[in-house]
């Protein structure tokens, strides 16, 4: 039965922000995504790469907001995962508060610090839970800090940034390793918070630093940089790239040889005829509406449905989703007006950050409004008084 399942199921999209996530150009992003999913989604929202600040329940918290406002068509369910920090109650080894991410048709990761991130999910329960919900057709967004450490080789940027460290790269994540892909992404790519004084593009390190820290990278690697208010959507199982909102991608490619295209644009002040020079590589650009293929990068390799994932973890995400699908096919959701449906989802985020005064005054409005809430355990339910 879970063999059947499992041979319907294709992976999930992958979508990789620059910035600008709960921007415009960010939600027109989101309703790209989210027509393609399931109607009324379950969206989990990791804590993780925020979990060291001691406000990081509001950074998530303003991602939460912005679904719950500006998606509110989707009557989305909001799942907030805490899995702050491991070694305590919310650690991102903690089965109990990640069950959440298994009923998830999105998960979305952002802010943060990226060495904090691979720190905390290198071989965790969640990583593998995520890359498990993954294969079995939930899309992953990743934003910022999080698309960062995705990469191969992760940047630690406020290390350098902020702290002034040596050059250096960290082990990254590796997310696209099981295709295959050696790949490195560089966020706020043409990034100008630093005005006429002070290059901040390339992710605040700037073109000349840059240059440099190209240098300590390992050869084959491809290396993409996210414009801000950019994302790069990737469909793993067409092979497929596109890109959407204000800026682009430019694609520093030093992995398998092919016929080498022009950017057809001028880039002298860039730096990057430089770059293609020093790494014996050739660049790529592309716009917003633009599409390519994933072999740009190096040969895709489509994993086995598990790869990466422990058999136990494997086998409990493929019970628990398959067990979601059944019971989404046989039960039709309910005629609810969408105001109803925005009050139910603001309670159970509540609920999982364990406000419950919050959580009780939501239940009040409901029932102003004519509605009563019942917990299950396949989530809240209402139904008129």
């Amino acid at each position: 039965m879970a063999e059947m399942y499992i041979a319907q199921i294709k992976p999930g999209p992958i979508v990789l922000f620059g910035s600008g996530e709960t921007s415009p150009s960010g939600r027109k992003v989101f309703d790209q995504l989210l027509n393609r999913l399931y109607k009324p989604p379950n969206i989990a929202l990791l804590e993780t790469p925020a979990g060291f600040e001691l406000n990081s329940e509001r950074v998530i918290g303003r991602v939460a907001d912005f679904i719950l406002h500006r998606l509110q068509n989707y009557n989305p369910q909001v799942l907030l995962i805490p899995a702050r920090q491991r070694g305590t109650p919310l650690s991102p080894d903690n089965p109990e508060i990640l069950a959440p991410l298994m009923d998830a048709d999105l998960i979305f990761m952002g802010p943060g610090s990226p060495t904090y991130v691979v720190s905390q999910l290198k071989d965790s329960l969640a990583w593998q839970m995520m890359i498990a919900c993954h294969y079995l057709g939930a899309a992953l967004v990743l934003a910022s800090a999080a698309t960062v450490a995705a990469s191969a080789y992760s940047l630690p940027v406020y290390e350098i940034y902020k702290v002034g460290e040596e050059l250096h790269w960290k082990t990254g994540l590796d997310l696209f390793g099981l295709y295959g892909l050696p790949l490195v992404f560089i966020p706020h790519w043409n990034n100008k918070e630093g005005g006429e004084e002070l290059d901040t593009s390339r992710c605040f390190m700037g073109q000349a630093r840059f240059a440099r820290l190209i240098e300590l990278l390992p050869a084959g690697l491809t290396v993409l940089g996210i414009d801000e208010k950019t994302a790069l959507m990737m469909d793993l199982e067409q092979g497929v790239c596109q890109v959407a909102g204000l800026g682009g991608v430019t694609l520093i490619h030093t992995g398998h040889e092919h016929h080498q295209r022009s950017a057809q644009e001028d880039l002298s002040g860039t730096g990057l005829p430089e770059l293609a020079e020093q790494r014996e590589s050739h660049i790529h650009i592309y716009r917003s509406g633009q599409t390519f293929p994933l072999s740009e990068c190096c040969p895709l390799i489509m994993p086995q449905p598990g790869d990466g994932v422990a058999d136990p973890i494997w086998e409990q995400v493929i019970q628990r989703r398959q067990s979601i699908a059944q019971m989404r096919l046989h039960i039709a959701p309910p005629s609810v007006p969408a105001e109803v449906l925005v009050l139910v989802d603001k309670r159970q985020a509540a609920r999982l950050r364990k406000d419950w005064p919050a959580a009780d005054e939501y239940r009040e409005r409901l029932i102003a409004l004519g509605w009563q809430i019942q917990d299950t355990t396949e989530g809240p339910k209402v139904e008129p008084i």
